[in-house]
Order: C-alpha cells, then structure tokens, then sequence
C-alpha cells in the first residue's frame, strides 16, 4: 500500500460519494446505505444504517483484498440539524487527517468541528456540529490499518 496514493485516492472518493452527494448502490444489507467508488485497482466502499442515529463502515480494497478500515457512530441531539452542512464539512477532508472533516470549519451559525489522535495505520476521533452555540450532532470514529 503506498500512501501517496490511497490518500490522495481516499480523499477522492469521500468528494464523490456521500460528502459529494453520490448515487447510493443497491444495499448490501437490508436498509443499509451504500456507496462505492472505484479507480483502477483501489476500491472504496461506505455502508451505513440509519440517519438521524446511525452507524457505518468506510473500507478499502487495493486488488480484491482489504486493507483500511474506518467505524463511525453518530446521532442527531438537537434541533436545526443540517445534512447539507454536514457534508460542506466533509468535503473539506484533510490530507493529513483523512478519517472525517477538518479541525475546525463554520458557516453562517453552524461550527464542525473534528479532534483526532492517532496515524492512518490506528487512530480514533470525534467530531460535532454546533448550531447557534449548542451542541446539535456528535459522531465517534475508530479505524486504520487492517489484515
């Protein structure tokens, strides 16, 4: 696995799919969300359950077999939530942290922010939506390198 390219290949993927507003693929469980993107050899594949509480999975595949892996769990705790605003954070993923949004970003009276600890290959986070000073989302992330 070369970082240099599953990052940049990562990231991309996250753009085109649910942060980007992709098409959903058939459910691979039932009532799953589902979305998948593809460029040569690397493979990338989001599934979750649920949406105002939810859980999912982001893997990858590099030649049919995994390799990284990324838990999510979240919920919606207050009124205002914007989905739309959501995925705005997202798409703004960082190179260095590429598990969720970046450190920090507003708009208007809605504030995303993201805290990570660990590397690519294990780390761990959270992340929160605050409208008008008030927590109204939260989210914990778990994941990295696996065999």
């Amino acid at each position: 696995m070369d970082k240099s390219v599953v990052i940049p290949f990562l990231i991309n993927a996250k753009k085109c799919t649910y942060a980007g507003k992709g098409a959903e693929f058939p459910a691979s469980r039932p009532a799953s969300h589902d979305l998948r993107y593809e460029e040569g050899d690397l493979l990338y594949h989001d599934t979750y359950l649920g949406s105002g509480k939810f859980a999912g999975e982001e893997a990858l595949w590099e030649s049919g077999v995994p390799f990284w892996s990324m838990n999510y769990v979240g919920r919606v705790i207050g009124d205002n939530f914007s989905g739309d605003f959501l995925k705005e954070a997202l798409l703004l993923v960082p190179q260095d942290k590429p598990y969720r949004g970046p450190e920090r970003y507003e708009n208007g009276d809605y504030l995303f922010e993201c805290k990570s600890e660990g590397s690519f290959e294990w780390f761990q986070g959270f992340e929160s939506i605050s409208y008008q000073g008030n927590v109204i989302y939260e989210c914990f992330f778990h994941g990295g390198l696996i065999e």
